[in-house]
């Protein structure tokens, strides 16, 4: 309880500091926040929100069921490369789609001599849209398919023999056991679309962070941007509290002794090739378009040799910067995760699980900001040093953490737990030796999450960051402001290959073939039994 009460008061400290800067301006900031253009904007990131989120459960539960419930040739390439999005910065991604299928891109080129003058525009609502559940739909995907695994196929082989059709048995018996893992993912999809800045603003559309970063830009006065990072905070509460409404508080290990059981494989017949193009499709869209222009770019573009010296060290930057950043979340979600779930029914840990998600509902530019006023005013030996930027950034990314861990938890029996106090052993030896073993599938795929999302991160690198300390991420930033795409591309693709070898390797850990119905048996149950608990849900 006390580690989790100082990770909420650190959570607190970017809405601290919003509350301090808004009260500078007294009254006279309410007739600003409560204008017509406010409302807008409201309305704005409301719709972009339910539209990413709807999105990806329409993307990411056709395909983590096709992956791993039915016979779908190529299951397990399909099951590696549908997490690959993550990989890719949005920013970076957003610019290289625009660049091949924007109105004056790649693709209207290669049309011209058929008369195409120019391709219909993809700014706004419908680009900002189509781009994030590109890139947002592996947050579904990773949670559903972790639960999937880990579901208890007997409820199904019950459904079944009572002559339930494999639809009817989806839809009354599957989903429902599904519910707080397509919830918690399109939560994070949700979170990351109000809080994403690169997408919002290279597609020109008016969301909340576009115009806290304006703001904040281009006035001297921050009083007002502080108000609207205020608005977007309530937001994000709304957004949180609704998961809590819509996900029940079921548990999901099995009650009996039993033994753990592959389930049962669905044939998909001539469905299975219709099916193989919808699982091409995505990351085609996702991974093929954005990877293909930047590659085309440094093939055409212009890389300076003091850009070519930069990149090793920005790497090297990046690397330590996520993975210290990595292992400081991990060990702060812990304690929040545990509360949430062996004490969920006290209201206390229920609001310690809600301030959590705070940190990566907020804007980095807002969270990077209060640590700047926190560095200059009140610790000015840490100010621009790595270790404050570490624990902003741990701020930002702690919500990976709590609800990989969260997940994972749910999964272990609490009676595990109780035998180990039964024999003596205090409550930490009991977590230490116990409880963290067994929710390290969860634990170690939130710091993938983690460090991957920490390798992106821009607003809080470019604020906190030591003078002189340049990341990946500064760097493709640079050129990008600047206007030069061939040298974005270079430190994009850099980014790419570093952010895909945690991110395949982990995938091709936690893949494993399905059996199906004419598999011969090959092990004991014990044995079997043994192998699945040793596999790692990749879960989000």
């Amino acid at each position: 309880m006390i580690p989790a009460i100082l990770i909420a008061a650190a959570m607190l400290t970017p809405i601290v500091y919003l509350i301090i800067r808004s009260s500078e301006a007294g009254s006279d900031i309410w007739p600003l926040v409560f204008r017509h253009r406010t409302a807008v904007i409201f309305w704005n990131t409301l719709k972009l929100a339910a539209g990413v989120s709807a999105a990806t459960i329409l993307i990411a539960v056709p395909y983590a069921w096709l992956t791993t419930r039915t016979d779908l040739p190529l299951r397990r390439m399909w099951d590696t490369i549908a997490p690959m999005p993550l990989v890719i910065p949005s920013y970076a991604g957003t610019l290289a789609i625009i660049g091949a299928v924007g109105p004056r891109g790649l693709v209207q080129g290669w049309l011209e001599p058929l008369g195409v003058d120019r391709l219909p525009s993809i700014y706004g609502y419908w680009g900002a849209w189509a781009t994030l559940s590109l890139f947002t739909y592996p947050y579904v995907y990773l949670s559903v398919r972790a639960a999937l695994r880990g579901l208890d196929p007997s409820l199904e082989e019950a459904s079944r023999s009572l002559q339930s059709s494999s639809l009817r048995t989806f839809f009354q018996c599957t989903l429902p056991q599904l519910r707080p893992a397509i919830v918690s993912g399109a939560l994070l999809s949700a979170l990351y679309t109000v809080s994403d800045f690169g997408v919002v603003t290279l597609m020109r559309y008016d969301a909340f962070t576009r115009t806290i970063y304006t703001q904040y830009r281009s006035a001297f006065d921050r009083t007002l941007a502080a108000a609207l990072g205020i608005l977007l905070v309530l937001f994000a509460l709304s957004l949180v509290m609704g998961e809590g409404a819509l996900r029940n508080r079921g548990a999901y290990h099995r009650l009996g002794a039993g033994s753990a059981r592959e389930p049962a494989i669905t044939r998909l017949g001539r469905w299975r090739w219709l099916a193989s193009g919808f699982c091409a499709l995505i990351p085609l869209l996702a991974l093929g378009v954005p990877i293909a222009t930047l590659i085309y770019w440094v093939l055409t573009g212009v890389s300076t040799d003091s850009q070519l010296q930069v990149l090793p060290r920005a790497a090297m930057n990046s690397v330590l910067i996520g993975f210290y950043t990595a292992v400081v979340a991990s060990l702060a979600a812990l304690p929040v995760a545990i509360l949430a779930v062996r004490y969920g029914r006290f209201l206390f840990s229920r609001v310690i699980e809600r301030i959590s998600y705070l940190g990566y509902a907020l804007p980095g530019i807002v969270i990077a900001l209060s640590f700047v006023f926190l560095g200059a005013r009140y610790l000015t030996p840490f100010y621009q040093t790595l270790p404050l930027m570490i624990f902003a950034m741990a701020i930002r990314f702690i919500p990976y953490g709590v609800g990989a861990a969260r997940t994972s938890l749910l999964q272990i029996s609490p009676r595990l737990e109780e035998s180990s106090r039964s024999l003596g052993r205090s409550s930490f030896v009991t977590t230490l030796r116990i409880t963290v073993p067994l929710a390290w599938p969860g634990i170690s795929a939130g710091a993938a999450l983690v460090f991957l999302s920490v390798l992106k991160e821009l607003p809080i690198t470019l604020l906190l960051s030591p003078t002189g300390f340049d990341t990946l991420a500064t760097e493709i930033w640079s050129a990008t402001d600047g206007g030069a795409f061939g040298r974005a591309a270079v430190p994009a693709l850099a980014l790419i290959v570093i952010s895909a070898i945690p991110t395949l390797l982990l995938a091709l850990r936690t893949s494993r073939p399905v059996a199906t119905n004419d598999d011969e048996p090959r092990e004991t149950s014990s044995r079997r039994r043994a192998n699945q608990d040793s596999q790692v849900p990749f879960s989000a």
